[in-house]
């Protein structure tokens, strides 16, 4: 079964930096689209950003010039390199690819910034 594994999150201060990790098993992310999502209490899931198999990047407006997305094709991972960060950039971050038309998602890791 595909499975996605996030890693990474935790605690960082406002300003710095945190780079997650999101790597996957029985699938190849490099041919497929991969976007990072994140999802605060109380609020509705949001999507932050993909990486194209092309290597296309978009983000979020609420993201841009401060997240950056990149893979590691030989490690299978998929990276989102966070700056510049905010409180409001607190929530649970996923990973998620599609193939076939079915979605897969990863567990989730918590990104807290804090004041």
């Amino acid at each position: 079964q595909v499975q996605l594994v996030e890693s990474g999150g935790g605690l960082v201060q406002v300003g710095g930096s945190l780079t997650l990790s999101c790597t996957a098993s029985r699938i190849v992310l490099s041919t497929n689209a991969v976007s990072w999502y994140r999802q605060a209490p109380g609020k509705e899931r949001e999507w932050v950003g993909v990486i194209v198999s092309g290597g296309v990047r978009n983000y979020a407006d609420s993201v841009k010039g401060r997240f950056a997305i990149s893979r590691d094709n030989e490690k299978n991972t998929v990276f989102l390199q966070m700056n510049s960060l905010k409180p409001e950039d607190t929530a649970m971050y996923y990973c998620k690819t599609t193939r076939l038309n079915r979605d897969y998602w990863g567990q989730g890791t918590q990104v807290t910034v804090s004041s």
